[in-house]
């Protein structure tokens, strides 16, 4: 792979992840960056020891882990042409970033999601509020915007000079469909593939609470409706 790829993971409490997420990572990645979201376990000590670049964000939040990874990411003298995001917990397969790339390298897209299809998920990786918290967006982005994204899947990739055109501001839940409305607005080319997703390792910080998916629900319409209606 001449291209040179940053990888973004935002972490929190997931040592006994983030080990296996960073070794499925394939070689050819140039840097893997874990962004620590304030964790209090061995996550820092555990991604540093699996060879990653590891940062600190104390403020709790997934747009805010994301965004600290971008900021490490302009400092650098030479940046790199894309970027990928994945999750800590091991629910996506790092080995599948060969996929999501396909459609950036062979078709000139922009921006590309994984799409955590049904067929390919494992049995209880993805809640029922999950299920339908995906489904209803993806539904509204279509009827506003005629989107043909079908999920707000972590396992993403796009160009870093297009990621910076979207200028992302969401510190908290609304950070990936943040991204994807932007990308619609902005008439980036896109595409999704099928990734296969696994249960995660450890308790979903979101998913796995009342208020966490009550939240996360709220801001996914929040930015939904905001955009519908510029």
């Amino acid at each position: 792979m001449n291209l040179k790829i940053n990888v973004i993971i935002p972490a929190y409490n997931e040592a006994d992840s983030i080990g296996h997420v960073i070794k499925a990572i394939p070689q050819w990645v140039e840097e893997v960056i874990v962004v620590s979201n304030n964790s209090t376990d061995r996550t820092e000590e555990n991604a540093r020891k699996a060879g990653a670049t590891v940062l600190m964000e104390s403020r709790k939040g997934y747009g805010y882990a994301c965004l600290k990874g971008l900021e490490y990411v302009a400092s650098k003298n030479i940046k790199p042409e894309i970027i990928v995001f994945l999750d800590g917990d091991y629910s996506d397969y790092p080995e599948e970033m060969s996929l999501l790339l396909k459609p950036i390298l062979a078709e000139n897209k922009d921006f590309v999601v994984g799409a955590r299809v049904s067929e390919l998920r494992e049995k209880g990786s993805m809640t029922f509020p999950q299920i339908f918290g995906n489904k209803l967006a993806t539904i509204l982005m279509k009827l506003f915007f005629n989107s043909t994204f079908t999920d707000l899947g972590p396992f993403r990739a796009i160009k870093y000079e297009k990621l910076l055109q979207l200028e992302m501001q969401d510190k908290t839940y609304g950070w990936t469909v943040e991204m994807q409305l932007k990308a619609l607005r902005q008439n980036l080319s896109y595409a999704e593939v099928p990734v296969h997703y696994r249960n995660r390792i450890g308790v979903s910080k979101v998913s796995g609470t009342v208020k966490g998916a009550v939240f996360a629900g709220v801001k996914i319409l929040g930015w939904i409706f905001k955009y519908s209606f510029k």
